[in-house]
């Protein structure tokens, strides 16, 4: 016992008292994210969810099936998940308003941009799509899972333009503005 009382008593000291927790003030607030709860009502907002969702739609439908033995439809599958995964991205960073907190970007032009470039690629994908389903035979699962995702992607297309008047509208009166 007297070389364990000995290590014990070398040993550093350690402090051992406990803190008590802290009570969080709820008068301020301390997050650096805030969530946008009108952002969803507006245009913008309605148009990217409905985005999300038809995209979503697209690739789900068109990923159930064998869809890897037509290069067209891995270009589908390619360009849906693609602007899935990026307008989910660019929703998030609206809906948290981090796209007000970071001014260094551009929103208005790289919105513009996208949309725009989003359009173009998913008009070309709901024409591949909608011409790739005659290669499936009428009423089994793949014809009706690409007649669905073809008309999913025609209406992703028309939310993207959407988009793209709306930005379009955005980014022109910022310009004015500056």
């Amino acid at each position: 016992t007297g070389f364990l009382h000995q290590c014990i008593m070398e040993r550093p000291a350690v402090a051992t008292a406990r803190r008590s927790p802290t009570v969080p003030d709820y008068n301020t607030s301390t997050s650096t994210l805030a969530f946008d709860q009108h952002f969803t009502t507006t245009g913008k907002g309605i148009l990217l969810l409905a985005e999300i969702v038809c995209g979503m739609l697209v690739w789900i439908l068109v990923g159930g099936t064998d869809y890897f033995h037509l290069s067209a439809l891995c270009w589908v599958m390619f360009v849906a998940i693609s602007f899935w995964v990026l307008t989910v991205c660019l929703f998030l960073i609206y809906l948290t308003g981090a796209h007000n907190r970071i001014t260094q970007i551009p929103w208005t032009t790289v919105s513009l941009c996208f949309d725009c470039s989003a359009t173009a690629l998913y008009l070309v994908t709901a024409v591949v799509d909608a011409l790739s389903v005659n290669q499936a035979i009428r009423g089994r699962h793949n014809y009706n899972c690409w007649a669905g995702s073809a008309f999913f992607a025609s209406l992703t297309t028309l939310c993207y333009a959407g988009s793209s008047y709306l930005s379009y509208r955005a980014w022109k009166t910022a310009e004015e503005e500056q």
